[in-house]
């Protein structure tokens, strides 16, 4: 039955408004089928989508046919949403950022599918110098990484902020302007950025 471990369950579809999408996501949670909590629900304004985390209890086999009846509970719950995806996600990395336990404002997305022969170098330096130093930057709540089983692409890079702003901040950018950097991320493909409102 295709089962893949998962950790938590993304809900991707697009959404003019994201009028009674906390609601939605939290009765969501409710009539899942298994035991989970709403990790967070986010939505764009300029690209019109909404990402809905459900974050299972525990690490658990999900088959590929049960993603067909959370897309139906959602256009049920949701009916102003379209182009409705769920996916598999199992988690890589899960860093808390320095400013943890700080309300998250903004959540910011990076999803892309490394190059053939890249994988491996990507999963490095994701591992060891672009997440930490990431959720070490001032404003960083929580700065995680996910392999999406399904509709892709394969590597979401996902972070909880305090604001849209700290992107912009020299602490950010020097992270991201690092040779490594340069390196890894011509290699990637495929990718979608996405800066989110958090709201649920």
């Amino acid at each position: 039955m295709d089962a893949r471990p998962t950790d938590v369950l993304l809900v991707r579809c697009s959404l003019a408004s994201p009028d009674g999408l906390a609601d939605a996501a939290r009765r969501l949670v409710a009539n899942a089928g298994w035991p989970a909590t709403l990790q967070r629900a986010a939505w764009s304004a300029p690209a019109q989508l909404a990402y809905v985390y459900l974050q299972l209890t525990r690490e658990q086999a999900i088959p590929a046919g049960a993603l067909a009846d959370l897309a139906a509970q959602w256009r049920t719950l949701c009916p102003q949403a379209e182009a409705i995806d769920v996916a598999r996600l199992q988690r890589a990395l899960d860093l808390a950022g320095v400013s943890a336990g700080a309300t998250p404002r903004n959540h910011y997305t990076v999803e892309t599918d490394p190059r053939e022969g890249w994988a491996d170098e990507i999963e490095r330096w994701y591992a060891v110098e672009h997440l930490p130093g990431l959720a070490a930057v001032p404003g960083c709540i929580l700065a995680q990484r996910y392999l999406n089983h399904d509709s892709g692409p394969r590597s979401l890079a996902c972070y909880d902020l305090v604001a849209a702003e700290v992107l912009t901040t020299p602490a950010w950018l020097t992270v991201r302007e690092t040779e490594w950097s340069d390196r890894a991320r011509p290699h990637f493909t495929n990718t979608r950025r996405t800066m989110m409102e958090v709201v649920g």
